[in-house]
């Protein structure tokens, strides 16, 4: 974690917690933003609950995030879901590219980047998910396949990612999720995870010098209470995009809290 960009902890709910119980864990969420002053919290829970969320999280200073969108604002696309309605739902955020998302629903790199030009147009802030299968890593193509997908995106990320008023940085986050490691119990160590956030950042770097500075790279694959510090340790690891573990509000707040206490130490 580098004290020059706060950490960023990202719940995506995934296809649970649509009603009541969504609402219950995102009023939780808001009361755990106080105990972490240091840690930007952002929430995705389904479509059906993000504008109940949102009214959870009013002045709370936690983010709602979309778990994907559609690239247009309006058409003839059964069943999906536009920029805009997203923006009116409350929500400021949106996941793009996820691993889930491109492996069945077809998702390709350059669907990716054209959603992320959407967000951008309409004051959303990207989530851009990037990784590789197993069978990719052990065939040794983690970076190849990383940079293909890094590639896609980056073009856009640099047109569009101004900053923010403050310090908060460029309006966008990514996340490195070895898709080997979603739901599986496994995870990259804190070597692995770094390696690729590594790149990542030195491609950014060749991009633009501010942009490797300033956006956020966060990991995604199996973060959990009991590895959270050690992953969030790492210098390029700039917080979490947490999946099963983002369902209950005592391991969500462990690793938040988590987040907080590294944040502290590197100041």
């Amino acid at each position: 974690m580098n004290p020059a960009r706060r950490p960023l902890i990202a719940g995506n709910w995934k296809m649970h917690l649509g009603g009541p119980a969504g609402m219950g864990l995102a009023a939780a969420v808001a009361r755990l933003a106080k105990e972490v002053p240091a840690v930007d919290l952002v929430i995705a829970p389904p479509f059906t609950a993000l504008a109940a969320c949102a009214h959870e999280l009013e002045d709370s200073g936690v983010g709602l995030a979309a778990q994907t969108m559609h690239a247009k604002d309006s058409g003839a696309f059964t069943g999906e879901i536009a920029p805009p309605f997203l923006v009116e739902a409350g929500c400021g955020w949106v996941i793009l590219g996820h691993s889930e998302r491109r492996q069945f629903f077809g998702e390709t790199d350059e669907g990716v980047a054209a959603k992320m030009t959407a967000a951008f147009h309409h004051g959303l802030t990207p989530i851009v998910c990037i990784g590789e299968h197993l069978a990719e890593r052990e065939a040794g193509k983690t970076l190849e396949v990383v940079r293909r997908q890094m590639d896609a995106v980056l073009p856009v990320l640099a047109a569009h990612a101004g900053a923010r008023e403050g310090n908060a940085g460029p309006r966008c986050a990514l996340a490195y999720e070895p898709v080997w490691a979603i739901g599986t119990g496994r995870n990259a160590g804190p070597k692995e995870a770094e390696e690729v956030h590594a790149a990542l950042r030195g491609w950014l770097k060749e991009a633009s010098p501010a942009l490797a500075e300033q956006v956020r790279i966060l990991y995604g694959g199996s973060l959990k209470p009991d590895n959270a510090e050690a992953l969030l340790a790492c210098p390029n690891v700039d917080g979490g995009l947490i999946g099963g573990a983002s369902l209950e509000a005592a391991s969500f707040g462990a690793i938040a809290r988590a987040a907080q206490a590294l944040a502290g130490a590197s100041r």
